[in-house]
């Protein structure tokens, strides 16, 4: 006899977190701007960090959905975006959850003739929000670890 396991809801909330960190990246991927902002809470904060958040001041801070959405415009620039999630940790308590998820977020555009790839290495590090039932991103901290910028043939 099976004894039942005492924390389904748990695991249901961290894949309902997983397929919340996923939809952000499908949705940088396909430009959809709109879409990205509403996956984070009407009063969300998205901060960006080159090194660690404890030691650095932010690059660039938005509040509030218009100006996430507006930033995340931004991505159209480029003819191309692919980010890969890579692990995350994910602690869950109640309607409230951290977690840190890496990145590799591929960028591809051409300048003056030439195609330049971008590799960003990065970190995210959130806070997410239980809403009506639905996971949200509360507060995001992208950490850069790493840039690499190269000439490709793509």
């Amino acid at each position: 006899m099976s004894t039942p396991n005492p924390f389904p809801e748990q695991f249901a909330d961290r894949l309902a977190i997983r397929e919340l960190v996923d939809a952000y990246a499908h949705l940088a991927d396909r430009r959809d701007a709109q879409g990205q902002a509403a996956l984070f809470t009407e009063d969300a904060r998205v901060a960006v960090y080159d090194g660690e958040p404890d030691t650095t001041e932010p690059a660039q801070a938005l509040n509030g959905r218009n100006e996430l959405a507006a930033a995340f415009g931004s991505l159209r620039s480029y003819d191309k975006t692919t980010h890969f999630n890579g692990q995350s940790t994910v602690t869950v308590d109640g309607d409230r959850a951290t977690g840190e998820t890496y990145c590799l977020a591929h960028h591809l555009w051409t300048q003056e003739g030439q195609r330049t790839l971008m590799v960003m290495s990065i970190r995210y590090h959130d806070l997410f929000a239980r809403q009506s039932g639905r996971w949200l991103f509360a507060e995001r901290r992208l950490i850069i670890d790493w840039v690499d910028r190269r000439p490709s043939t793509a």
